[in-house]
């Protein structure tokens, strides 16, 4: 296996089911080095240069908080963690129909799923951010959605390398 190959395959999830970042990103996180910081940057610039609509596939890769894939045990493990970690995993019946709700709205306003880095975060933190941003111009719920993206990223790859927080 290839160096490149190698790097593809530790940091290819890091953007949901997305390796091309990490294939473009390859070249810049040699350079520079495999701290979480360095390959956030590198994957970040790598995701920001793809064109829209590969930058839309990314966000569209997300899974609705709370949705289907969480409830049929089907989410990446990191999703997974990072979902039960906000007690996602345990919403009464009212609050689970309220995200079915709002994940409906926002796909439905934005076309595709609401993203949020979670940890740190309750599910009336991630609810009020739900019910404040379904009122964004799509532009503006683009942006917002890709730098959550990035957060995620970042959130992923310090527990990958740990001892680099400051990525």
């Amino acid at each position: 296996m290839s160096d490149r190959d190698a790097f593809v395959s530790r940091f290819g999830g890091v953007f949901e089911h997305s390796p091309w970042v990490a294939e473009r990103a390859y070249d810049r996180a040699a350079a520079t080095g495999l701290s979480a910081g360095n390959v956030h940057s590198a994957l970040c610039q790598a995701f920001r240069a793809g064109l829209p609509r590969e930058r839309l596939a990314v966000l569209r890769a997300h899974p609705d908080l709370a949705g289907k894939l969480a409830i049929a045990g089907k989410l990446t493990a990191d999703s997974t963690a990072e979902q039960a970690s906000a007690g996602l995993d345990r919403l009464s019946a009212d609050e689970h129909a309220r995200f079915t709700a709002l994940n409906e709205a926002y796909t439905q306003k934005f076309g595709f799923p609401f993203i949020i880095a979670v940890k740190g975060l309750t599910k009336n933190d991630i609810l009020a951010s739900f019910e404040r941003r379904i009122d964004n111009s799509t532009e503006e719920e683009f942006e917002t959605a890709c730098a959550q993206v990035e957060k995620i990223a970042r959130l992923r790859l310090q527990s990958m390398l740990p001892g680099d927080e400051n990525a």
